[in-house]
C-alpha cells in the first residue's frame, strides 16, 4: 500500500514564543479549551500514553485525561501492562493530537500515584457500569472468550442490584504525570511547523510555580 500522496497542507494558525504563556500547564489549558470548543473535536481529552517496561521496549495506548492540576491525571488498572511498566520505570510521555486545529502537544515527565481518597472520589463519580467493569476486567490478561468476561460482569452486576455503593478495587486508581518537558506543535505551510517547547529549569515550592525556559525547535 503506497501512501506517499496522502498528505495535508496546514495553514490554520501560527504559534510564537511571544504568544506562549509563561507556564506550560496554563498554555495547555488554553489550547485544550479551544479543542473543546471545536465541534468536530471528538474526545479532546484522548491522549496517547507511552511507557517503557523492564525489556526497554516502549508500548503505547490511548487513555483519557481526567483532570489537570500541577500535572495531568488519568485512571487505570494498576495491574495492567501500563501499570506494571510504571512500577518499573515511573517516567512516561503523553501526546494529544487535535487534527481539526492542526495541533499536537507532547508532554514528558515523572509519574506518581494520586491519593487513594482522590481515586475513590473519582471512582464514585463513574457510571455504575464502568465501576463494575473496573472490577470485572483482569486488564491485559488473556481471555479465552468474550463471553467469559461478560459472564463475570453480569455476575458482579447482580450482586450490586440492591445497592448504590461499589467499593473501589485496590488495584484501580489514578496517576499524575508531573511535566518536565512540554512541546506545543502547530502545523504550518510547507512543513515549516511551529514547535514551541517548555524545558523545566527549576522546581518551584509547589511544583506549579516551577521555572521554565521557552524555546523554539526546528520542525
Amino acid at each position: 500500500m503506497d501512501l506517499g500522496n496522502l498528505r495535508q497542507n496546514y495553514k490554520k494558525a501560527e504559534l510564537t514564543i511571544k504568544d506562549a504563556l509563561e507556564n506550560p500547564i496554563e498554555q495547555f489549558k488554553k489550547w485544550f479549551q479551544q479543542a473543546l470548543d471545536t465541534e468536530l473535536s471528538a474526545e479532546a481529552n484522548a491522549m496517547v500514553l507511552s511507557t517503557v517496561g523492564e525489556n526497554n521496549r516502549p508500548s503505547a495506548r490511548v487513555v483519557l485525561l481526567k483532570s489537570i492540576d500541577e500535572g495531568f491525571v488519568f485512571y487505570t488498572n494498576y495491574e495492567s501492562r501500563k501499570g506494571e511498566n510504571l512500577e518499573i520505570n515511573p517516567y512516561a510521555s503523553i501526546t494529544f493530537f487535535w487534527a481539526e486545529l492542526e495541533r499536537q502537544v507532547r508532554i514528558e515527565g515523572k509519574i506518581e500515584k494520586i491519593s487513594a481518597e482522590k481515586s475513590t472520589e473519582y471512582f464514585k463519580s463513574r457510571p455504575i457500569g464502568s465501576q463494575i467493569g473496573a472490577i470485572a476486567s483482569p486488564q491485559s490478561s488473556i481471555l479465552n472468550t468474550r463471553e467469559e468476561l461478560e459472564t463475570l460482569f453480569h455476575s458482579i452486576e447482580k450482586n450490586y442490584e440492591e445497592t448504590n455503593f461499589i467499593e473501589r478495587p485496590k488495584n484501580w486508581g489514578g496517576y499524575r504525570l508531573i511535566p518536565n518537558y512540554v512541546e506545543f506543535w502547530q502545523g504550518r505551510e510547507s512543513r515549516l511547523h511551529d514547535r514551541i517547547t517548555y524545558l523545566l529549569k527549576e522546581d518551584g515550592n509547589d511544583r506549579y510555580s516551577s521555572l521554565w525556559e521557552i524555546v523554539r525547535l526546528a520542525p
